[in-house]
């Protein structure tokens, strides 16, 4: 309906640059004006008493204040609330004093000593109107009675973006208003990507100090042999909306307003909605309970918000899951089985440090220890010393059902609610070191030496060095976004299954193919300088886990068409350098991982988020097969779950022990005919992802989810879902090959 309209718009009308007198340009300045004026009154806020600046977005709303108080003669003192947004607290950088408020209690004492501490100074105070974090609503009067203060003018910044998502914001009082409202419309509306700055007219003149200037805000501009320019004096828009405005972003905007009218009616109507379910979910999440009676969420409200009372809590629950005896469930593992079921959460630190610190006791050394860790906005690390990083938000919206919110109370109690009264798993001690009689073997070797694409099976007759960093030839290339030089993944390209490589050691050279295409290209296993620029060893930032990695890019066109077309982006192979005395290597090893480390130092890994050598065992893929089966689904093939080593054990029927890998502190390929053998540490269990739903022989994932559904109902460990074994060569060099026994240590704590 909203596009429709939109569309009907934009055919139907011609809109010019608004700096023009052109017919076009007047009607697109007539149709802002329009659009302003129907903003202003959405929020009952007079013309006579407000202006609307159109920005990008909420956070480029609230820089254009920060920047107009950086520009003062004195610099500006700037106080902030704890919950404040993270765009809020980066104000911070540029005020001469600044200070955060710890509690609703701080502020209300400050105000009370007429806002002490900011003397010679212009002030700025900003407070969100509602927690991103939360949904806890803060106090709207805090303007106003800073406003009554009689020290020196503290001007007010409020950050409405995730209240006014849902409610209405009544600034009918021009007095108790804000001096700096900051909106963003996408979360109003869906769409456009718009945010807004209402200012208070009579705090408009902090901006004259603002030194910058652009295309539409000034009336003349000297450049030869003096510098000087003169500032539009009209409205406030005028002077503050630099260059041309998105035009057609408003023109949208209008489309916006009226379609959210006829569907929702007002806000106010739309907060009753919400709130009605929010509290739903508030309530239903409190009432899970595992078997054992422990609960299943813990909710983060606020000690003074009430889901019944829309002024004090808006339609956001924030929210941890615990297992059956009391630990933490990794919020990353919700949020990828979330996903496989479509539903959309928000997890992690949500842009709200402070927030995040005061519900999780998280003091500052412990968020600085954490980043040490490894700890990054969208990372993994979301569990360190026994404690979370980051939650999980559920946010209702104006199009949010019932349904939706038993889809995901569903949803929870189907994956984490334990319904088996137990007790804590007794952890194996890690000082055994016990020797295991030799029921096991390797059954299938398998190199990946593109990153993310097809496997090469090793001939069962070939003998294959182990090195620290991996199987000889695994994952030594990857391909990477001509644009960003990102390695690209299966999770985001599952067509990369398609693509082939064989390594063809007769030849010296690396063949690469497709599934379905007869062309094909080739590249030599050595590291011929002719096939790279000599000045291109760069460092290139991988999105996998945020670390740098060094690759060398192959420079033939022939090479990057052939990824381009096979994958739809721009793209092209890439290979990691040799490595040196003085660099000897590149890799980097996965701290979570490192049970060794202080013995045999960091292992050395291709990509972060990677181990030198995955295994699995073959018994516990047929536990999970089996498991599948009785559940009427497909059985999972082995090349699913991308192992380098699968070991097999040589027991009679019914006699073998899934998931045995579990205990293992390591294994040792025993030396056999003349092949000398390896000794591997076992680092860890695999946490698995989506990307075990992507057939490799199709490059199709499954619309499913299978079998990552089944295998995170059967096989969460820690409140993590693993298959498989991080593994590490002991030593420097090694060899393997299928057919040898394998003797296994146990001892490993349990995951």
């Amino acid at each position: 309906m909203l596009m429709e309209r939109f569309h009907a718009d934009m055919m139907g009308t011609l809109f010019g640059n608004p700096h023009s007198a052109s017919q076009s340009s007047q009607q697109s300045t007539q149709m802002i004006d329009d659009t302003r004026l129907q903003l202003l009154r959405l929020f009952r806020a007079d013309p006579e008493h407000f202006d609307v600046v159109f920005t990008a977005n909420a956070t480029a709303a609230v820089k254009l204040v920060m920047d107009a108080f950086r520009d003062q003669d004195s610099g500006f003192w700037y106080g902030y609330h704890v919950d404040s947004h993270t765009s809020l607290v980066g104000v911070r950088e540029v005020a001469s004093k600044h200070r955060c408020f710890q509690s609703d209690r701080d502020v209300e004492r400050w105000i009370g000593d007429e806002c002490d501490g900011t003397v010679g100074q212009a002030g700025l105070f900003a407070s969100p109107a509602q927690s991103n974090m939360n949904g806890r609503r803060l106090p709207l009067r805090w303007s106003s009675q800073i406003r009554d203060t009689t020290g020196p003018p503290i001007y007010t910044l409020l950050d409405a973006a995730a209240l006014t998502s849902t409610s209405p914001l009544d600034m009918r009082d021009s007095y108790a208003a804000p001096d700096f409202t900051a909106f963003s419309l996408y979360k109003i509306f869906g769409f456009p990507d718009l945010g807004a700055l209402i200012v208070r007219k009579k705090a408009a003149h902090v901006f004259a100090k603002r030194a910058y200037f652009g295309g539409g805000t000034v009336d003349m501009v000297v450049c030869l042999k003096e510098t000087w320019h003169a500032k539009k004096t009209g409205s406030l828009h005028e002077q503050l909306e630099d260059g041309t405005l998105p035009i057609h972003s408003i023109l949208a905007l209008r489309a916006a307003m009226d379609t959210h009218a006829e569907l929702h009616g007002t806000l106010e109507r739309v907060s009753r909605h919400t709130a009605m379910l929010a509290e739903r979910l508030y309530h239903g999440l409190r009432k899970l309970k595992h078997a054992n009676g422990s609960a299943v969420a813990q909710v983060y409200k606020h000690e003074k918000s009430d889901y019944s009372n829309s002024t004090t809590q808006g339609p956001i629950v924030a929210f941890n899951l615990r297992d059956s005896h009391g630990k933490w469930v990794s919020n990353t593992e919700v949020e990828k089985l979330a996903s496989i079921k479509d539903i959309q959460l928000r997890v992690g630190g949500i842009c709200n440090p402070g927030g995040i610190a005061s519900a999780l006791y998280l003091e500052p050394w412990e968020m600085r220890y954490n980043f040490s860790a490894g700890q990054r906005c969208g990372g993994e690390h979301d569990i360190l010393n026994g404690k979370p990083t980051g939650m999980i938000r559920a946010s209702l919206g104006a199009m949010s059902t019932l349904v939706d919110v038993e889809k995901l109370l569903s949803f929870i109690d189907e994956f984490f609610v334990d319904r088996t009264s137990t007790k804590p798993p007794v952890q194996v001690s890690g000082t055994g070191n016990v020797l295991r009689p030799s029921d096991w073997h390797i059954e299938a070797l398998t190199v990946y030496p593109i990153k993310s694409c097809g496997g090469w099976q090793i001939p069962s007759d070939t003998d294959w060095d182990v090195r620290p960093e991996g199987l000889a030839w695994d994952r030594e290339w990857c391909i990477v976004h001509q644009g960003t030089g990102v390695a690209l993944s299966q999770k985001r390209h599952p067509r990369m299954a398609l693509i082939r490589p064989r390594l063809d050691i007769k030849t010296g050279r690396l063949v690469i193919t497709q599934a379905g295409n007869a062309t094909e290209v080739s590249v030599p296993l050595s590291l011929d300088p002719s096939y790279f620029d000599p000045t291109d060893l760069k460092s290139h930032t991988t999105q996998v886990c945020g670390d740098t990695i060094k690759t060398r890019i192959y420079t033939s066109p022939a090479i990057a068409d052939f990824f381009t077309n096979a994958l739809g982006v721009p793209c092209t192979l890439a290979r990691f350098p040799s490595p040196t005395s003085t660099d000897p290597s590149t890799r980097h090893s996965k701290p979570q991982l490192s049970r060794t480390a202080s013995t045999f130092g960091p292992s050395p890994l291709l990509l972060p988020n990677e181990s030198p050598i995955l295994a699995i065992a073959r018994p516990s893929l047929n536990a999970l097969n089996t498991y599948l089966k009785l559940h009427s689904l497909h059985a999972a093939p082995a090349a699913q779950f991308r192992a380098n080593i699968i070991l097999a054990q040589s027991s009679p029927a019914g006699g073998e022990t899934p998931w045995a890998e579990d205990t293992w502190q390591g294994f040792t390929v025993a030396s056999d005919k003349g092949v000398e053998g390896a000794s591997m540490d076992v680092l860890g269990g695999c946490r698995r992802c989506g990307m075990v739903c992507v057939d490799q022989t199709t490059g199709i994932r499954a619309d499913a989810g299978e079998p990552f559904v089944s295998l995170a109902k059967m096989r969460r460990v820690g409140g993590r879902v693993l298959f498989g074994v991080h593994c590490a060569l002991r030593g420097t060099a090694g060899s393997v090959r299928v057919g040898q026994v394998v003797e296994t240590t146990e001892g490993r704590e349990e995951d």
